[in-house]
């Protein structure tokens, strides 16, 4: 496994392809948070997310298995949008719109610093309620653009190859999403 892991994406699918289970868990391994978190986000209920990952991956291994992946871009812009896919299937299906659970732990709490004292982690706490507050108000395709940027760090081009859009509609959903935001913040006089 050690030898695997300085191997590009593309090398541990065609390792997988030979039979090496182990570059399965590797690059599953290496992708797993963004993914996680984009799906999160999408569709806000962890329980939800874990099936919808679960179900990413399991295409992702049927295609990898029966030699149908193509190798035209990273295998991360083509996991994401198998997530977005399900995401949008999901939907489409249950007609509905999804709440926060705030009882389950959300990305932000990856942004958690262990040695912080007890005043900051309860200021970094609150902080991460009041984003996860204002971004369920933002309309889905600006809430969608905004995770996938700053979440999954994935490029403004990734991000309109994935939801089918032009760069110049991701960035101007990024832009409006961004203006929501800073009006939320001064209509509820939020300071982050």
């Amino acid at each position: 496994m050690k030898s695997l892991q300085h191997l590009p994406d593309n090398d541990l699918i065609h390792s997988f392809q030979a039979g090496n289970q182990a570059a399965l868990e590797l690059l599953v391994n290496r992708h797993k948070e963004k993914i996680f978190t984009s799906i999160l986000f999408m569709v806000k209920d962890k329980y939800l997310t874990e099936d919808l990952f679960q179900e990413v991956f399991i295409k992702i291994i049927d295609t990898l298995r029966s030699n149908r992946y193509n190798e035209e871009g990273k295998f991360i812009q083509w996991a994401l949008r198998i997530a977005h896919n399900l995401c949008v299937d999901y939907f489409r299906k249950v007609k509905r719109n999804s709440t926060i659970s705030s009882d389950d732990k959300d990305v932000f709490d990856l942004l958690n610093l262990t040695n912080a004292s007890a005043d900051t982690r309860i200021v970094q706490q609150q902080t991460r309620q009041k984003l996860h507050l204002m971004l369920s108000c933002l309309p889905d395709e600006q809430r969608e653009v905004i995770v996938l940027r700053h979440f999954a760090d994935m490029s403004f081009k990734e991000i309109a190859k994935i939801t089918n859009t032009s760069i110049n509609t991701s960035l101007g959903r990024m832009r409006y999403g961004l203006i929501n935001l800073r009006k939320m913040m001064v209509e509820n006089q939020i300071v982050l």
